[in-house]
């Protein structure tokens, strides 16, 4: 195992590798200013937003030349992608599920782009290929995002991403001959197909302008009715609010078709439900909630009584129950109370409740009967997380465990004997039995203890314990919306653990680890504790002895991009490398573009007071770039189809960046390290990405942290 070099070995090989200075394309500045609340904010990129335009094509082309050669002169990069790629060659099989007498389930060979949608007339029968998306497309960039069955049993709609846009295209496969009819349905969005009949409810926009169909902002959502075997243009508007553009309405139907709900969201950190009886010819929807602030998901239902998740009243989760004839929230009843743990995921499977709670960001689920009984808790493998797969009738159950160290496999769990059955292991290339998973728990600057887990290789000769000595850190954070970061796998990770380096995973407040008070004290006025929070993480692993910040590089995509970016513009000296990911980097105009409206709930926006629009400036990363300050070596990554957070804050942020780092290059006798984006194509946020793409990224996200620690690749 090859050991990291000392602090001073590592800036005397960094010094060396950036002796030949970068020549950063010239971004033209125009005069734009905005005006808060009587305060002026220059925005001398603003052009960059047009992702359209000649010129801002012509600065993505130049950027990525310059990025491009700098990645390919690293002498290991393609030794590393070649690890990569052996690693991530494994079988991969998800958990098979039942549809109207047929078996399927998901399996990736290996290095498929996309992963084969299989089919089997019984367990253990040879399957049979169902649906394979690799066949969409040359290139493996259309994504299958969903498939939803009709309650019939004669159809299957499925929805597909092209380029990792999350703009939704549905068809339909008749299931009594396995081919697709004519049905097609574009412009969906953030939608499933809830089936009533021949025919389903999806959730779609008007279709935008052209040119600006992954940049304009979504609004006026509309739900639509599309019976089968007629076009799209007659499909029949079932609802929509004028009143409200800027918020999501999705239906929901029972497997009976007896009932149906509607959900709304997007005005706060919850959403609204609704029911309507369909057994009653001409019925309405009443409304069972009218506060967005708190969750209300349906779970189950009889045909008279509903099964519903909230946190309203209880922060961190739990289920009650609604008489239909009654069931406004004021005539709720509670059934499992909240507990010390976090209630994040639910499932009912052979009329029976499991329940998945979060103890310090790590799993337990619990069985419980339909009427609120305890019957046990599952025994899990380990200290990981799990998902479960099953009918609410069905007889089979099955769920899928995955660690740090153990890649997804799936049990066959006895829910009677609570005993489980491996049903498909993959067989990864690396020697499990060498890494070590460990939970640290550190306080944060307010005081706060905050959870962090790291996985690293143990040293020679040591069954277990902390490494020895100091050793180069990938430090991963989210911290926001109510996302919980629990333990997973990834083959990318093993040949950066392999080279002695420390996979570091903290859970930062603005997630749903502990409760929605947890969640609150990351959003708004409060977001400065989940950086806080970050750099607390990376002062004690440096404390600790873990690492020195000549080899600690912090990484984090979308919200956690967002914080990269904050934890590099306020503390730069912490950190040798950074990696912002289709990060939010403009905080004052990030709510102006597709969705971003929708993240006000844990940002405000700076149209909201004088006091908000001061907050988000202050740790906003594009406005918080300074000239004369040396910043670390910066790898920006985002794509051209990226309509979830739109590639202008990447663009911006980067141009000036690389601004700001010229400026200061100037200024100093001694080389500064490299600021580039690399702005992929035909992908997008990265659901979805091919995994040829995916290899492609992680291998120039490995090598350039390695590169600029000053480390080989052995």
């Amino acid at each position: 195992m090859k050991r990291p070099l000392t602090t001073t070995m590592a800036i005397l090989a960094a010094t060396l590798l950036h002796a030949q200075q970068l020549h950063y394309p010239k971004a033209v500045k125009d005069g734009t200013v905005d005006n808060y609340f009587g305060e002026t904010v220059a925005d001398p990129y603003r052009w960059l937003e047009n992702d359209t335009s000649q010129q801002t094509a012509a600065w993505v082309d130049a950027e990525n030349r310059v990025t491009n050669a700098y990645l390919q002169r690293i002498p290991f990069r393609r030794k590393l992608l070649g690890r990569l790629t052996e690693l991530t060659n494994y079988e991969k099989i998800g958990a098979p599920r039942k549809r109207h007498g047929k078996w399927y389930f998901y399996k990736n060979d290996g290095l498929q782009n996309q992963y084969v949608l299989y089919q089997m007339d019984r367990l253990g029968d040879q399957p049979r290929v169902f649906l394979d998306p690799n066949t969409l497309s040359a290139d493996g960039t259309v994504a299958l995002k969903g498939t939803y069955f009709s309650h019939n049993g004669r159809w299957m709609a499925y929805a597909v991403s092209r380029s990792g846009s999350d703009w939704q295209e549905f068809y339909v496969i008749d299931l009594s001959t396995g081919q697709r009819t004519a049905d097609h349905i574009e412009w969906a969005k953030f939608s499933g197909a809830a089936w009533l009949g021949d025919g389903f409810y999806y959730s779609a926009y008007d279709r935008p302008e052209g040119g600006k169909e992954y940049s304009t902002v979504n609004e006026g959502m509309k739900i639509y009715y599309h019976k089968l075997g007629t076009p799209q243009s007659d499909d029949v508007l079932f609802y929509q609010n004028p009143t409200q553009p800027k918020r999501f309405y999705d239906v929901i139907v029972n497997d009976e078709e007896t009932l149906m709900y509607l959900t709304e969201s997007g005005a706060g950190a919850g959403n609204n439900l609704y029911v309507r009886d369909l057994r009653q010819p001409h019925s309405q929807f009443i409304q069972l909630t009218s506060d967005m602030d708190y969750q209300y998901y349906p779970v189950y239902d009889d045909g008279s009584t509903l099964w519903i998740y909230t946190n309203y009243g209880a922060p961190k989760g739990r289920i009650m129950t609604a008489d239909l004839r009654r069931p406004g929230i004021s005539h709720w009843r509670e059934l499992i109370a909240e507990q010390q743990n976090t209630l994040n995921s639910f499932d009912v499977i052979s009329r029976q409740l499991i329940l998945n709670y979060s103890q310090d960001a790590s799993d337990h689920a619990y069985v419980y009967s339909l009427d609120g009984q305890l019957r046990h808790e599952v025994a899990l493998p380990s200290v990981g997380s799990v998902t479960f797969t099953g009918d609410k009738h069905g007889e089979e159950c099955f769920y899928t465990f995955t660690s740090f160290t153990v890649p997804g496999t799936v049990y066959r769990y006895d829910i009677a004997l609570n005993q489980s059955t491996p049903y498909a292991q993959p067989a990864v290339r690396f020697r499990q039995q060498d890494y070590e998973t460990r939970q640290l728990f550190f306080q944060s600057k307010d005081g706060t203890r905050i959870p962090m887990f790291i996985t690293y290789k143990k040293d020679r000769g040591q069954s277990s314990g902390a490494p020895r000595k100091p050793r180069p850190v990938y430090l991963y954070g989210y911290g926001g919306f109510n996302i919980s970061l629990g333990p997973s796998f990834s083959a990318t990770r093993i040949p950066f653990l392999e080279q002695g380096g420390i996979y570091a995973q903290v859970n930062l407040r603005g997630g749903s680890e502990y409760g929605e008070q947890w969640h609150l004290a990351g959003t708004k006025m409060q977001k400065q504790n989940v950086f806080d929070d970050f750099i607390a993480a990376a002062e004690y692993l440096i404390r600790e002895g873990y690492t020195t910040s000549d080899l600690l590089a912090i990484v984090g995509g979308s919200n956690g991009g967002l914080l990269v970016g904050a934890c590099m513009t306020q503390r730069p000296d912490l950190f040798r490398v950074a990696i912002p990911q289709v990060g939010v980097m403009d905080m004052l105009r990030y709510h102006k573009f597709t969705i971003g409206w929708n993240w006000a709930s844990d940002y405000g926006t700076s149209d909201d007071s004088p006091e908000m629009f001061r907050y988000l400036r202050a740790y906003s990363p594009l406005h918080n770039l300074r000239p004369g300050t040396p910043y670390p070596a910066t790898l920006v990554t985002t794509a051209d189809h990226d309509d979830r957070v739109v590639p202008a804050h990447s663009f911006k942020f980067a141009a000036t960046l690389q601004e700001c780092q010229t400026a200061t290059q100037q200024q100093s006798a001694e080389p500064l390290p490299p600021v580039l984006i690399r702005i992929d194509t035909k992908a997008g946020h990265g659901g979805g990405k091919p995994l040829a793409k995916v290899l492609e990224e992680q291998a120039d996200i490995y090598s350039f942290i390695l590169y600029n620690m000053g480390l080989k690749y052995k």
